[in-house]
């Protein structure tokens, strides 16, 4: 009896991610508004009873799977940058490449693409996307790029603007794969697209120019 307890609650401990879980592949396979809750209970091997005990609403589950997911990364940056001090070149650099890792998981990919094709159809996960994620990250990111023009880092660029450019570029990459089914030849492919604005971002696309001859 005593260990039959401990494994009840675990059971029921995980029955939330499990819902998450189910519900993910539904939305992803047949998307937000074509899933019924019903769907999600059989699923996750619950009735539709129980899940109406974690999530009040299919639109509490969406935004329960933007929270778990995409929110820790969120604030994972925003501590990389929020109080560093220096060239901001190293926070942006060690940053970006943290979110290329994260995205690089399928699974955790999954729910930016689900943003991006729910968006338009369901403006309270809009919302919730730019309370818990961008109203949160970029000022955080605009004050560190303020921070290098003040400190002679940076030349003296727009800082609000500057942020669109930097986060800019990851986002028009998974609409392009996501939505318009415009796909790199080596797959969607994070990692090097991050490498690959980097360096644009910190040295631009033209060469050199040779240095005048005397």
């Amino acid at each position: 009896m005593t260990d039959t307890a401990p494994k009840f609650r675990r059971r029921a401990e995980a029955r939330p991610d499990e819902v998450l879980d189910a519900a993910l592949e539904l939305f992803i396979a047949q998307g937000f508004a074509n899933t019924r809750v019903d769907q999600i209970a059989k699923r996750a091997g619950l009735s539709k009873g129980a899940v109406y005990l974690y999530f009040p609403s299919k639109e509490a589950i969406i935004e329960a799977l933007v929270r778990r997911a995409i929110v820790p990364v969120a604030s994972e940056a925003i501590a990389n940058v929020a109080q560093f001090q220096g060239d901001p070149r190293i926070a942006i650099s060690m940053t970006l490449r943290m979110l290329g890792q994260k995205l690089g998981d399928t699974h955790l990919l999954s729910i930016p693409k689900m943003v991006v094709r729910e968006v338009a159809s369901f403006p309270e996960l809009a919302q919730l996307y730019r309370r818990e994620v961008l109203d949160r990250i970029i000022p955080v990111m605009r004050a560190l790029i303020q921070r290098g023009i003040d400190g002679g880092y940076l030349r003296p660029v727009d800082a609000n603007l500057t942020v669109r450019s930097i986060i800019g570029p990851i986002m028009a990459h998974l609409i392009l794969a996501d939505v318009f089914a415009i796909m790199p030849e080596d797959g969607i492919s994070f990692d090097r697209l991050i490498e690959n604005h980097l360096t644009i971002l910190f040295d631009g696309l033209s060469l050199p120019r040779p240095e005048a001859r005397p």
